[in-house]
């Protein structure tokens, strides 16, 4: 698979990164029967709620439960995108219901949507044309705390300064 697009370091605690196993990762899918045979895996209730996701930097998406530290997911390695994702039944087939870039440890920008449709598309698995929550993240210049932009504030939460337009939460990106 051709992988293109920004890739994301994790920049949440260090200790959950460090908390990481080496044989720990979402359940990595990139096959409708994959995805079929993890599906069948999950109860109503786990269904009924938010999955974390990540897509590798392999461009293969992987699944782990909604409490799950997205860090943990990609075995804490770079991603293309980070955030939750929910599954819907339509006309007798699974789909992408709900999706966010909703990740505080790899604040994805919104344009990793583009990662995230070329791995559902690989599966063959019907998607929404877009984040359906797009989170804005930012780091403050002044403090260097992440933020979330909630409806267009450009304003730290932390300690008043004015946030960039453009993503800027990994420095050595």
């Amino acid at each position: 698979m051709s992988v293109q697009g920004r890739s994301y370091r994790y920049v949440g605690p260090a200790d959950l990164k460090a908390a990481v196993r080496p044989d720990s990762g979402g359940c990595r899918i990139n096959t409708a029967a994959g995805f079929g045979s993890w599906v069948a895996e999950r109860s109503a209730e786990e269904l009924v709620e938010p999955f974390a996701f990540v897509v590798g930097t392999d461009g293969v998406l992987r699944l782990a439960p909604r409490r799950s530290e997205h860090v943990a997911c990609a075995g804490g390695e770079m991603v293309l995108s980070a955030g939750e994702m929910s599954f819907t039944r339509e006309t007798g087939r699974w789909a992408v219901g709900d999706v966010s870039n909703h990740s505080t440890g790899y604040c994805p920008d919104v344009i990793s949507w583009s990662a995230v449709a070329r791995s559902l598309d690989a599966m063959g698995l019907g998607r929404p044309s877009g984040f359906t929550h797009e989170v804005v993240f930012r780091r403050c210049p002044g403090c260097q705390e992440h933020n979330i932009v909630r409806e267009d504030d450009f304003v730290c939460v932390f300690c008043g300064s004015d946030l960039p337009e453009a993503w800027n939460v990994d420095p050595a990106a």
